[in-house]
């Protein structure tokens, strides 16, 4: 199985690279038993992920794509350093403002609700993964938030437990494409003023970079077959 680990930045997924580096390194990824895992570095936002993980599935054949990284939480259900899957994604800051509104492609009619791969407007992750792990809604945006007026806005706009600068193009991408794919993230942070001293980017690391050798693991070990909804 050829699995593709997609992360904005070297720094969020470096325990695993150092991890499966210790087995076999080969010239395009790293193989792992019988899984090969490749590795690509997008750098941050949705632009730059759409372009990279494009580009990269159609230079070679993956059988699954897991999104890795860190967000911020909106809701403090969602403990510092908790890790989550994420269900279904949004891109959140892409739309209209008219006045004090803002308002989305759909909802000004640039977009149907259900126009693929959209479900309801939103991007939604169509296969069933039994990894015993917290389930979020999430939104992407390019401008993470860090002042009260916007925060409300989006986190009650939109509903979603966390935010990511990503997580909705490698939907876009992996849904248009027909690529099994998953998107798994560490909290570092809740969205809020900005104050980085409440933050711990260590912790949501370590752990999601755990969570994410549990997951190969698992796959490798259970010979795991992908069922969709």
């Amino acid at each position: 199985m050829k699995i593709l680990i997609v992360s904005a930045t070297e720094n969020e997924i470096l325990p695993l690279i150092n991890s499966l580096e210790v087995n076999n390194t080969t010239a395009c990824g790293i193989k792992d038993g019988n899984i090969h895992v490749d590795y690509l570095i997008t750098g941050i936002g949705s632009v730059f992920t759409t372009y990279q993980l494009f580009r990269k599935i159609h230079e070679k054949e993956y059988d699954f794509v897991i999104n890795a990284g860190i967000a911020g939480s909106f809701t403090k259900k969602l403990n510092i350093g908790d890790v989550v899957y994420v269900q279904n994604e949004q891109f959140a800051d892409l739309g209209i403002e008219d006045k004090n509104e803002f308002y989305t492609l759909f909802e000004k009619g640039f977009m149907q609700k259900n126009q693929f791969p959209f479900t309801d407007a939103k991007l939604i992750n169509p296969y069933i993964f039994d990894f015993n792990i917290k389930k979020v809604s999430a939104i992407t945006v390019n401008t993470t938030h860090g002042c009260e007026k916007s925060i409300e806005l989006f986190k009650n706009k939109f509903g979603a437990d966390i935010e990511s600068m990503e997580g909705a193009a490698v939907f876009y991408v992996c849904l248009s494409e027909g690529v099994k794919f998953m998107e798994i993230r560490s909290i570092s942070n809740y969205v809020e003023e900005r104050n980085a001293s409440n933050w711990d980017i260590p912790l949501a690391i370590n752990n999601l970079n755990k969570k994410v050798l549990e997951i190969i693991d698992k796959i490798e070990q259970e010979n795991t077959n992908w069922e969709s909804l």
